[in-house]
């Protein structure tokens, strides 16, 4: 008996690997080649920017950490790529990339954008239609979000909670699982940022409920929880002025009238005003509490339980403006299996994230001692003219003597 549920595990485990499908997987390894399968848009009346293949100024492996980058400032950036279509029907779909701002990136886009095959990648831009936006976007101290961006029926619809993104130079990987039951997980660094339902998180259908346009507050409903006392009345020394003539200022002595005018005490405020008188208030013994307007059904509201599908995928794009160029992306990936997207972020970002920190401590240390040479032999050049002009001078002292000899 134990023999044949040991069996059913591992006939489970190897239906559940070989169910598992990668569609797309770009890592860019091999230098010259990736040019041929990526295409740059030619879309008039953008100045386009070039992707470079490089590795960047710091990097934890000269292999792993290659991928393509952005190198002009102030530039749109299109290029994409197609592969064999699918759709995610009754199954979830990962998409998948890292990401590395080693500029510090100031404004400009870090996303990626999924397509169907109607996508020409010669002509793509800022709106070409899309099926899927995701990834990080930074401008200024203001802007530091995760877009995750789904478009459904024509419509781009924007996530209805704020993802703040990692804003530092390191390389980190964005994950977003879209799952069959119409949920949806956002992960960092292979940590979940956050979770939710498709139709709560964003306005792919009108509400269910509304407003129901027929009811309306009763004339009679007293939403006011307190009242004014109707026997309360104000006190006969209530009014008073707010300001008052200083009573212990005095003219001065070279005060003329005719050249000043007639003298008056300054004003100050007066310790007697109390301000608009207003009755004292009750507790409204008709209080009703506040209306609540009934609510039916809304007629427009259909629901969908495919919100999730896409019967076509086909492309993946990055369609970005840069204020200042650097950006490294790699390691994109789609797939059905979430346990092969977690082993290839393990297997690239995360075989590289010491690495590449201790990289760049190193880097700024040489740039550190670097700079402090520099300082330094700016000392002994300044010490040396010095030593110049003391010399020149001792010789020019002795020139003297002799002429006066």
């Amino acid at each position: 008996m134990l023999k044949v549920f040991l069996k059913s595990i591992i006939v489970f485990q190897f239906f559940l690997v070989i169910s598992a499908e990668i569609y797309f997987k770009e890592e860019f390894l091999d230098d010259g080649k990736w040019e041929d399968r990526w295409i740059q848009s030619k879309h008039p009346g953008k100045e386009w920017g070039k992707f470079v293949l490089t590795h960047g100024k710091f990097f934890g492996d000269t292999e792993i950490s290659k991928g393509i980058q952005t190198s002009e400032d102030a530039r749109f950036y299109g290029l994409s790529t197609k592969f064999q279509p699918f759709s995610n029907k009754d199954k979830p779909v990962i998409f998948q990339f890292t990401v590395k701002h080693e500029q510090n990136i100031d404004c400009g886009g870090g996303y990626v954008k999924i397509f169907n095959c109607d996508l020409d990648p010669e002509d793509m831009h800022g709106e070409t239609p899309y099926l899927v936006m995701f990834g990080p976007d930074i401008c200024g101290p203001g802007t530091k979000k995760v877009h995750v961006i789904f478009n459904y029926k024509g419509k781009n619809l924007l996530i209805n909670k704020e993802i703040r993104c990692k804003d530092d130079i390191y390389t980190h990987v964005y994950t977003l699982i879209v799952k069959p039951d119409n949920t949806y997980v956002v992960k960092i660094d292979n940590e979940k940022v956050e979770s939710g339902e498709l139709e709560k998180d964003w306005d792919f259908l009108p509400p269910k409920k509304i407003k129901d346009p027929e009811a309306k507050k009763p004339e009679d409903w007293d939403d006011n929880p307190k009242i004014e006392d109707p026997h309360d009345s104000k006190p006969e020394d209530w009014d008073q002025p707010e300001y008052i003539p200083d009573p212990d200022a005095t003219q001065p002595e070279d005060w003329d009238d005719e050249m000043d005018g007639e003298w008056e005490p300054p004003q100050i405020t007066n310790p007697a005003f109390k301000g608009e008188w207003k009755p004292r208030l009750l507790d409204n013994p008709n209080y009703k509490g506040a209306w609540i307007h009934p609510e039916i059904d809304n007629p427009e509201y259909v629901a969908d339980p495919n919100l999730y599908k896409h019967n076509e995928i086909c492309a993946v794009g990055f369609d970005l403006w840069q204020v200042k160029s650097g950006t490294i992306f790699d390691n994109v990936l789609i797939t059905d299996d979430e346990a092969e997207a977690e082993k290839h972020a393990r297997d690239t970002w995360g075989a590289i994230k010491e690495s590449e920190k201790k990289a760049k401590e190193q880097q700024d240390e040489e740039e550190r001692k670097a700079a402090e040479s520099k300082a330094d032999e700016g000392e002994e050049d300044d010490n040396n003219l010095e030593d110049t002009v003391d010399e020149t001078g001792d010789s020019k002292e002795e020139a003297d003597k002799h002429d006066e000899l």
